[in-house]
């Protein structure tokens, strides 16, 4: 390790603790004044003004089509069980995925960028000399699915009503916007406080415009399942609440031949049906009733391909290569309960999982174990902390850890035996160093309470792999156990944040702004319901550091940023860690076509494939 001389130390912290207080300059290195075909939070953009399509896209695709699918990710408050509201941008009820297709936003994300938009319902963007400021020119052609125009008012008054009742995802990412005009029909001002981090704005432009007439005419914090007026390329066609919903292609899609949308939504019908359980998915896919899943069950993928479509040449197992962005799976501790904010019990819990034996027993072998909160990118740290990123933590020095300052903190491997006695030993200790007594089968406190843990879990795949975490857990003395509960009760008891431990899977964006981290870790979030805050974390070291995010000026300062958040958050462990995949496990029924090239940043399948029809006749799938 190299040492730094304490005098030139001591400049560097100086100057990161300052530069931690100030917000970042937004694009710094983009001109004011000027009319702008996209946004780019650190260089230059990839495409120019006279783009015609992405590259990864297949501009001759042919349309048509049925894509039937499990949907592997989701977002907002939708759900892949059940569907109670078509309104997915609200807290309230459960909505179906990819509601968001049925509506156009001022720009978009080009995914083999990390860090671009360009203009869909915005022609154009200009800043205003302060940066605060972003004037969006609106293209006079954009129109609802009934015909009638998307203007600057229909803007407008998404962002207030966002800001006022919206998702806590999307409230969180405005919540310095002090100001939205609509300056005429077709120009759009939105004016942030100058708080904001540099790069909100690339959140903020991606947000779903809707109609001000129909959410005029209907409440849009209740559940209901009218579907509401889009502009997208895709609007609602049947459902059946609970069960299926079909998306259709709007055949007169005023934004079909845009650059940002060219090659984009082949399919005539998108159509998700959703199944209580993994079982009864899998079994549709079977028969064809699903068309296209990601499998998430390594014992299903081992052995479970070997059904007639699959030995027939029907359906095709394939891996794609995992996007470039970090993420995160881990089990959240609720430090809402007195007994888990001791860092000692929480350490105690993570020696219990047995990573080894659960990847041998249960995963084929086929999953990582996840150390970083940020994994599969750079952002994941290494070794003792370099002087860039010592110049972030020493002023937080009082705040953190001591093992923040040593060799980034990784989870010991284990003899994989299922019962690892040396670091239950640690576990036992641990629990003992933390004021817990052994008293017959349980550790209690000085009140005579016992330690209980308690999964929160929605499947009965986890309460098979969690149950030898919890068995670890009772031989320790913890009273552990796990509760299984249907869907719509897991989502309203992770909302309201009733439970003790549960796991949760997130991928951040490849240049993860202010806003993508607070929603997750910031005090501000530790007790705003249907945040994804759920351990409750709230540390001011940590919002220093998610500060120091926002105001990098460039990559490289982002990376150290995000390098010392990652070393403060493992050596917490607010969140256990626990496992990760390096590719998409896809299979599919024969009978679609998709780009050679697999974007780095994204992959949106039922937006980038497309129905081939020579394919489908040699299944008897036309």
């Amino acid at each position: 390790m190299a040492v730094l001389p304490r005098r030139d130390f001591l400049t560097l912290s100086a100057a990161a603790a300052a530069a931690a207080l100030l917000p970042g300059r937004a694009f710094a290195n983009v001109a004011t004044g000027v009319k702008l075909h996209g946004l780019s939070a650190f260089g230059d953009l990839k495409y120019k003004p006279d783009f015609a399509h992405f590259d990864y896209v297949n501009v001759d695709a042919p349309t048509g089509g049925t894509f039937n699918f499990a949907p592997p990710n989701w977002d907002y408050n939708q759900n892949t069980e059940t569907f109670n509201t078509l309104n997915s941008f609200t807290s309230k009820g459960d909505a179906p995925p990819r509601m968001e297709m049925c509506f156009d936003s001022l720009m978009v994300t080009a995914l083999d960028e990390p860090d671009a938009v360009y203009g869909q319902l915005a022609n154009d963007v200009t800043l205003s000399n302060d940066r605060n400021s972003y004037e969006f020119s609106l293209r006079p052609e954009a129109r609802f699915h009934d015909g009638t125009p998307l203007t600057a008012e229909d803007a407008a008054f998404t962002y207030k009503l966002y800001k006022d009742k919206g998702h806590p995802k999307i409230t969180q990412a405005l919540k310095f916007l002090s100001d939205v005009v609509a300056v005429d029909d077709h120009t759009l001002r939105l004016t942030f406080s100058g708080n904001q981090s540099a790069r909100t704005v690339l959140n903020v432009v991606q947000f779903p415009i809707l109609s001000k007439t129909f959410y005029t005419a209907n409440p849009f914090d209740s559940s209901q399942l009218s579907a509401p007026l889009g502009s997208g390329a895709y609007k609602v066609g049947r459902l059946s609440a609970g069960t299926w919903i079909e998306y259709e292609r709007v055949a007169d899609y005023w934004g079909r031949d845009l650059p940002v949308n060219r090659g984009r939504n082949n399919f005539e019908v998108v159509r998700i049906e959703f199944y209580q359980n993994r079982t009864a998915g899998f079994e549709a896919f079977k028969k064809g009733e699903i068309l296209y899943r990601e499998e998430s069950v390594s014992r299903i993928w081992a052995t479970g391909y070997d059904f007639p479509a699959f030995t027939s040449g029907k359906v095709v197992k394939n891996e794609f290569p995992s996007e470039k962005l970090p993420s995160m799976q881990a089990t959240a501790v609720n430090q809402r309960r007195e007994h888990f904010r001791d860092a000692r019990v929480r350490q105690a819990i993570a020696l219990c999982f047995d990573f080894e034996w659960t990847r041998r027993n249960f995963f084929y072998g086929s999953y990582e174990r996840s150390q970083s909160c940020f994994e599969k990118s750079d952002f994941r740290a290494e070794g003792p902390p370099p002087p860039q990123e010592l110049a972030l933590l020493e002023p937080l020095r009082s705040q953190l850890p001591a093992e923040v300052f040593g060799e980034a903190v990784t989870q010991p491997a284990s003899d994989g035996s299922g019962r690892d006695r040396k670091l239950l030993g640690q576990a036992a200790k641990l629990l003992a160093a933390a004021g817990w007594k052994r008293s017959g089968d349980f550790v209690v406190n000085d009140k005579g309470e016992k330690l209980s843990a308690e999964f929160l879990v929605d499947d009965d795949l986890f309460v098979q792999v969690y149950s030898p975490w919890v068995a670890n857990m009772k031989a320790v003395g913890i009273d552990a156990t796990i509760r299984l509960v249907d869907s719509a009760q897991y989502q309203l008891r992770q909302a309201t944040f009733d439970f003790d431990l549960i796991s949760a899977a997130f991928s951040f964006s490849a240049t993860p702004t202010r806003d993508d981290l607070e929603i997750i870790f910031h005090s501000s979030t530790a007790n705003a319901s249907y945040s994804r805050n759920l351990p409750g974390t709230s540390n001011p070291a940590i919002d220093a550091l998610i500060d120091s995010v926002g105001a990098a000026k460039d990559r490289e300062s982002l990376t150290v940023a995000m390098r010392a958040l990652d070393r403060v958050l493992r050596a917490r462990l607010d969140w256990i860690p626990s496992w990760f995949l390096a590719n998409h496990r896809s299979a599919y029924w024969d009978m679609f076509g998709f780009p050679e090239q697999k974007p780095d940043f994204g992959f949106p399948v039922e937006a980038l494939w497309w129905f081939d029809k020579g394919k489908a006749t040699k299944i008897g799938k036309a």
